[in-house]
C-alpha cells in the first residue's frame, strides 16, 4: 500500500481508498516508492484521472509523485488547486473566482498563477510545515470548507458539518455552537468559493 492519499490536512496517508482526483506536488518518492518529502514544488496541482489516453506507472522511478484525493473539495483543503492542461476549464474558472474573491492582492487575469501559487504556499503551510489554520465566523464560512470540531476535518455543506475520511463523509450534524470555528481550506480559496466557485464533493 502507497502513502499517496491526502486528507484535508495535506498529511499524505495509507489507505485502500480509491480517490476521484490526482494531485502533483513533485517527486516526493525514493526508488523504494517511499515518500521523502511533503512537497518540491510550491504550485500543487489536482488533475483529472485520465487524460488523452495517457498511462502512467504509480510512483515510477525519478517521476512525479501521483497523490490521490477523495473530491475536489479535500484537494482544496490541502492546498491544492486546478492543473493549468488537464483542466483548463477549471483552471481559468478558479483563477478568475480567486481574483474577484481577493481582490487585496491587486493582481488581474494577466497576473501569473505563480503570484498566486506563493500566496497559497504562505497559507496552507507554516514554516516547521504544519497546517496552517485560522478562526472565522461560523456564518461567514461558505458550502465547501474544512473546519476543525475536536481536532477532526469537517465538510461544511448546506447549514451541517460531515465528518471526513478516506472512504467518503459521516451522516450529516447540524453545525456547533460556537461563533468562531478553525478553518483548515486557505483563506484565499475559502474567499474563492465564496465569489462563486463551486467545487466538486463526493456526498451522494
Amino acid at each position: 500500500m502507497l502513502q499517496n492519499r491526502v486528507d484535508p490536512f495535506g498529511n499524505l496517508i495509507k489507505t485502500q481508498a480509491r480517490g476521484a482526483w490526482m494531485g502533483n506536488r513533485g517527486i516526493l518518492h525514493n526508488d523504494k516508492q517511499e515518500v521523502i518529502r511533503p512537497f518540491k514544488l510550491k504550485a500543487w496541482i489536482t488533475c483529472k484521472l485520465e487524460f488523452n489516453g495517457r498511462q502512467r506507472k504509480v510512483m515510477a522511478p525519478h517521476r512525479y509523485t501521483e497523490l490521490f484525493f477523495l473530491d475536489e473539495v479535500t484537494s482544496f483543503a490541502a492546498g491544492h488547486r486546478p492543473c493549468f492542461e488537464c483542466r483548463r476549464e477549471d483552471y481559468h474558472k478558479f483563477k478568475s473566482f480567486w481574483l474577484k474573491g481577493n481582490p487585496e492582492f491587486h493582481f488581474d487575469e494577466k497576473t501569473s498563477i505563480k503570484k498566486i501559487d506563493d500566496i497559497l504556499h504562505k497559507e496552507r503551510m507554516k514554516r516547521d510545515r504544519s497546517k496552517v489554520t485560522y478562526q472565522k465566523n461560523i456564518k461567514s464560512i461558505p458550502d465547501g470548507t474544512f473546519v476543525l470540531v475536536d481536532s477532526k476535518a469537517y465538510l461544511i455543506f448546506n447549514k451541517k458539518i460531515f465528518l471526513w475520511s478516506p472512504f467518503g463523509y459521516g451522516k450529516g450534524v447540524d453545525l456547533p455552537n460556537e461563533r468562531k470555528l478553525s478553518v483548515l481550506t486557505a483563506e484565499s480559496i475559502v474567499n474563492t468559493f465564496r465569489a462563486g466557485y463551486i467545487p466538486q464533493i463526493a456526498l451522494s
